[in-house]
């Protein structure tokens, strides 16, 4: 008895001792998942909300989330695809629980053109060349701004993120076909929205 006593503690010793190191494995696979990831969701939900308080607070909980469910992400997609359609459905709720109106006029000023600018590359040098790149760049939000919710989804997907359409589809749920018609009516609506403009 006393054998078996003996035998059963080391057994339960070396199965803390191995459910320690997976738990130290998994913890440090996240981190270096939120290393590479949190700068592309930060990014992605600022494009998407206008606002760097809110963008931070939708990337914390998003990043909660993920950890909290870690041990169930089962690799079908990649992390990042996994945690864009983690964040796409915090935004999602945010704005349903928020009531859409008032988010939507709080948003319109907390972003700063200049500031926006200065996110897309740009060769030009002198400064009536940036003063027209931050017009353009103006121009190209506010026409964002008047897409639906799953057109400007896809929309900053593809070209802020630049993500595939094969991700999109995985991120958002739809399916290829609707991301592709979804991205197609945005851009014929961005572009028409600056033609319009000039």
């Amino acid at each position: 008895m006393a054998a078996g006593t003996a035998l059963e503690a080391m057994t339960m010793a070396t199965a803390e001792e191995i459910a320690a190191r997976e738990l130290e494995t998994a913890t440090e696979e996240f981190s270096r998942v939120v290393e590479s990831h949190r700068p592309q969701i930060f990014r992605f939900l600022l494009a998407l909300t206008r606002d760097a308080d809110l963008a931070e607070t939708l990337t914390q909980e998003c990043l909660l989330k993920a950890h909290l469910n870690w041990g169930s992400f089962r690799g079908e997609s990649s992390a990042m695809t996994w945690l864009m359609r983690i964040a796409i459905n915090l935004q999602k709720d945010h704005w349903r629980n928020r009531r859409m109106q008032f988010w939507r006029r709080a948003r319109t000023n907390a972003v700063d053109l200049d500031e926006a600018s200065e996110w897309l590359p740009s060769g030009e040098r002198s400064v009536e060349q940036q003063l027209l790149a931050r017009e353009r760049v103006g121009q190209v939000w506010k026409a964002v701004e008047g897409l639906s919710e799953r057109q400007r989804t896809v929309f900053l997907l593809r070209y802020v993120e630049e993500m595939e359409l094969s991700e999109i589809a995985r991120a958002t749920g739809l399916s290829e076909g609707t991301v592709k018609s979804h991205l197609s009516r945005a851009v014929a609506r961005v572009r028409a929205e600056l033609g319009g403009r000039r």
